[in-house]
């Protein structure tokens, strides 16, 4: 996009009214057959009540939009009365769509107009802190477009020619700088005009909505995650999840 046609970077906004979207109609299929991995447990409670309770625990948040598998919206909207959930925050469930694009934009096609800044949350980063919620929101509303959370990588990547079958070894290409690398977390926070672009013009499949925004040649920051952030994909992540709920514990008391 040329200097004349990107629109003009965004103005501070301090009181605009925040959303945040949950994709949560996957199936989880690496932590093996059984509930959605949103609806496992998690010391007892669904991995998705421990998301939206965090993004509801920040005091920006005023609304949280679930969506549901295409054919769970009934059982989640359930689960969701099951528990105990912030009074001062709306909660929405809707139905998704067959990917997580398609999930996404279906949550935001249920906003109401009043919401321009919106959060996307993986389901499955159900221990995010508060203050990394906060800082996401704070930078949209300085004027960024988009803003992710972000680490540094501990390990050296390589990037290697994919083996034409599994387990066969990888010729490497090249190793990236690693100190210009860094792990993407969630929530990611926009501009919700920004991000509705982005839906409409960005088809194809990508892996997070940050991407999209770049495909549009819109900035894109990082703000510092959190360690307890991490997506629980394999059946070693539910264990250290456990872990951290109990230290939680230990030191809040709950």
């Amino acid at each position: 996009m040329s200097d004349e046609s990107r629109p003009a970077p965004a103005e501070p906004r301090q009181d605009s009214r925040v959303a945040a979207v949950i994709p949560a109609a996957g199936r989880g299929v690496r932590l093996g057959p059984g509930a959605p991995k949103a609806l496992r447990a998690l010391n007892g409670t669904p991995m998705l009540i421990h998301a939206i309770r965090a993004l509801a625990a920040s005091r920006h948040v005023s609304l949280v939009v679930v969506v549901a598998p295409p054919d769970g919206a009934a059982e989640v909207k359930s689960l969701l009365d099951a528990h105990a959930l912030p009074e001062r925050t709306d909660f929405l469930v809707v139905p998704g769509g067959e990917s997580r694009q398609e999930s996404v934009r279906l949550g935001l096609d249920a906003l109401p107009p009043a919401y321009d800044v919106v959060l996307v949350h993986d389901a499955a980063r159900p221990l995010v802190p508060v203050d990394t919620v906060d800082t996401v929101v704070e930078a949209v509303r300085a004027g960024a477009p988009a803003v992710v959370p972000a680490l540094p990588l501990a390990d050296t990547v390589k990037e290697v020619e994919p083996a034409a079958v599994p387990g066969e070894p990888e010729p490497v290409l090249g190793t990236p700088v690693r100190a210009r690398l860094r792990a993407v977390q969630t929530p990611q926070g926009f501009d919700r005009a920004t991000l509705i672009r982005a839906h409409e013009t960005v088809l194809d499949d990508v892996t997070d909505d940050a991407s999209m925004v770049e495909r549009l040649g819109e900035r894109v920051v990082t703000v510092p995650g959190h360690e307890e952030a991490f997506k629980v994909t394999r059946p070693l992540d539910l264990v250290l999840a456990e872990a951290v709920l109990t230290r939680r514990r230990l030191n809040d008391g709950f």
